[in-house]
C-alpha cells in the first residue's frame, strides 16, 4: 500500500487518484499522524503532497525525517521543500512565484526521471523553492524560472520534485509515478 500525506494541497487528491489509476492500493492520509503511526501502516512508498504554506505541513517534515531511508519517499511541491529542510537544504520564496507550463531540462535521469530526457513540459507552481540542495542531494533538472526542479538523495530512495506530475497539464508524469512504484517494488 503507498501513502499520500496530504497538506491541504489542492492537487493531493490526483496524486492518490494517478496512483490508483496505476493499479496500486492507496491512502490518502492527513499531515497529523505521528511518524509512528504511518510506519505501522507498512506503506511500500510515501509520497509527500503539497501544500500552500510550509507552516501548514503539520507532521510531514517529522515523518519524513523518521521514515527516510526505510520506505521510499517522493516530495512533490511542498512535499519536495520538506524533504530539502530536513536534510539541510535551504527553501526560500520563489523569485518568480506563478502557476504555469515550463519546460523542464534533466540533468541527469536518475530513478525517478528515468526516460523523460533530455526535457518535458510539466505545470510548476513556484510560490516556494528549494535555494540549496541538502548535503548528499543531486539536483536532477532545472528550469527557466527555477534551478532546482528535482533532486535526489545519494544513495537513499528520497525524491523531491517542484514540478506536479499528477496534473495533466503535466503530459508524462504518470511516467514519474511509474517510476517511484518501480524504485518502491524492487
Amino acid at each position: 500500500m503507498y501513502l499520500v500525506i496530504a497538506n491541504r494541497g489542492q492537487y493531493n487528491h490526483r496524486i492518490y487518484r494517478t496512483l490508483r489509476y496505476l493499479d496500486r492500493e492507496v491512502r490518502l492520509v492527513q499531515n497529523t499522524l505521528t511518524p509512528e503511526q504511518v510506519e505501522e501502516m507498512e506503506p511500500a512508498g510515501i509520497v509527500v503532497g503539497g501544500g500552500p504554506y510550509l507552516q501548514e505541513s503539520g507532521n510531514s517534515a517529522d515523518i519524513i525525517a523518521h521514515l527516510a531511508g526505510k520506505v521510499p519517499i517522493l516530495g512533490i511541491c511542498l512535499g519536495h521543500q520538506l524533504i530539502a529542510q530536513v536534510f539541510g537544504g535551504t527553501v526560500r520564496e520563489a523569485e518568480v512565484g506563478e502557476y504555469a507550463e515550463e519546460l523542464i531540462v534533466v540533468d541527469e535521469e536518475d530513478e525517478i526521471l528515468k526516460g523523460l530526457a533530455p526535457s518535458f513540459t510539466a505545470w510548476v507552481s513556484h510560490r516556494d523553492e528549494v535555494a540549496e540542495l541538502p548535503p548528499k542531494f543531486r539536483r536532477l533538472a532545472h528550469s527557466a524560472s527555477c534551478e532546482i526542479e528535482a533532486m535526489a538523495h545519494e544513495s537513499l530512495p528520497v525524491y523531491g520534485v517542484q514540478f506536479h506530475p499528477e496534473v495533466a497539464h503535466t503530459p508524462r508524469g504518470a511516467e514519474v509515478f511509474r517510476n517511484f512504484i518501480e524504485v518502491c517494488e524492487r
